[in-house]
């Protein structure tokens, strides 16, 4: 789909973008990394987030969905490494995908989508797991809320 996108842009020299024009010099698809060591190191350009509970029953589900976690909570991780395994699950790839260690977490920043304001941070995480996994993930992005422009990987 993105293939087809890129191609149909690069015929064009000016993008409407909700009433903005862009000048379009140029269009790059990146291919995925290969990630054959079943590891990969993501940095984030936009502010990642996932929303969470305060507690966790021991089968370790959300009791309650009471906000959204920032990196540097407590939970986070536990949450954040259940949004990954999500992702493989709707893709129908190998879920068994795990944070290795946050090696870094910016501002926190909030944006505005919809009727309210969502707060998060840029990260860089090390992640493993099947290689088509994290292909996947490197593609779609970090956290929640990935279409309205959070978690998107800059490298």
């Amino acid at each position: 789909m993105v293939e087809a996108l890129g191609k149909g842009l690069a015929d064009r020299e000016v993008l409407d973008w909700g009433g903005v024009a862009l000048r379009l010099t140029g269009i790059e698809l990146l291919p995925p990394p290969e990630c054959s060591s079943g590891r990969i190191r993501l940095r984030t350009e936009t502010p990642v987030l996932v929303k969470g509970s305060k507690h966790l029953p021991e089968e370790g589900e959300r009791v309650s969905r009471e906000g959204w976690l920032m990196p540097r909570a407590p939970l986070w991780a536990q949450f954040f490494r259940g949004n990954l395994a999500r992702k493989a699950r709707t893709l129908g790839l190998d879920d068994s995908v795990e944070l290795e260690s946050v090696l870094w977490v910016g501002a926190q920043r909030s944006f505005q989508v919809g009727n309210g304001a969502k707060p998060g941070a840029p990260v860089e995480v090390e992640i493993s797991g099947a290689p088509e996994t994290l292909r996947a993930v490197w593609s779609w992005g970090l956290g929640q809320a990935n279409a309205a422009g959070f978690g998107w990987v800059r490298s």
